[in-house]
């Protein structure tokens, strides 16, 4: 029997992203997990890829760009309040912010995230920032 969840994003524990924002971890059920990332200002994330999950991005403020490429289709996207995307499994992607503003998204990850060893570096479009959360 599943039982009910209820948290705040201030009860929530800080956690350095392997793509080098802060994260703070939400909740889970079997199937997915939800949780809180932000990138500060003027920075660019680490480029990645997941193993085994796919994520559900929805972005709550801030401007910024999104790279993301699977196979042979490779895109970048504009980021600001309102904007969801998806990154599925095997996606390389990168994110960076505006030098006037943090990018803050909530995402679902599914299944939920099993560990550090998930995530790899790859090689992406933009030089990660010095100074990332490790």
């Amino acid at each position: 029997m599943t039982v009910f969840q209820t948290t705040r994003l201030s009860a929530s524990r800080l956690e350095p992203a392997p793509d080098g924002s802060v994260v703070r971890p939400m909740l889970q059920l079997p199937g997915a997990a939800m949780a809180h990332f932000e990138l500060g200002q003027g920075k660019v994330s680490r480029a990645v890829c997941h193993r085994t999950v796919s994520e559900l991005w929805f972005i709550v403020s801030g401007f910024g760009q999104m790279w993301r490429k699977l196979g042979e289709h490779e895109e970048i996207v504009s980021l600001h309040a309102g904007v969801c995307l998806s990154i599925p499994c095997g996606t390389h992607f990168q994110f960076r912010s505006t030098p006037e503003d943090s990018i803050v998204a909530i995402a679902v990850t599914l299944p939920p995230w099993p560990g550090p060893e998930e995530a790899s570096v790859v090689d992406g479009p933009w030089s990660a920032s010095k100074g990332l959360a490790d």
